[in-house]
C-alpha cells in the first residue's frame, strides 16, 4: 500500500510561535502526548478524545500547519506521528518540557 503525505511546513518553515501556540490548547496537548507514546503514529479515529470527530481533525490539522505533527495517508486513514527530531533540531528541549509539564 502505498502512502501519501500531507501537506505540511519543512523543517526550517517551522516557527515556535505556531508551535506554541499549538501546544497551549488542552486537547492538543493530550494529542501530542499520545502521540509520544506511539512513534509509529496514530490514526486520528485511534484518539480517544472529548470531541467530536470533526474536532479532532481539526486539531490534529492545527498541529501538523504547525509542525508538530506529520501525517500521511494509508488507504482511508490518516496516520499521525509526533515530529519530534524537527523539533529537538529547531527548539531543543522544548518537547521534553512540555512532554513532562504536570498535567
Amino acid at each position: 500500500m502505498t502512502s501519501k503525505q500531507v501537506p505540511q511546513p519543512e523543517r526550517d518553515e517551522i516557527r515556535v510561535e505556531a508551535v506554541l501556540q499549538a501546544l497551549g490548547e488542552p486537547v492538543r496537548l493530550t494529542i501530542v502526548r499520545a502521540l509520544a507514546d506511539a512513534p509509529a503514529g496514530i490514526s486520528c479515529g485511534e484518539l480517544e478524545l472529548p470531541v467530536t470527530a470533526s474536532t479532532r481533525a481539526h486539531h490534529l490539522k492545527i498541529l501538523r500547519e504547525a509542525g508538530v505533527v506529520s501525517t500521511h495517508v494509508e488507504g482511508t486513514r490518516r496516520i499521525s506521528t509526533l515530529r519530534r527530531d524537527d523539533l529537538e533540531a529547531l527548539y531543543p528541549g522544548l518537547l521534553t518540557g512540555v512532554l513532562s509539564a504536570k498535567q
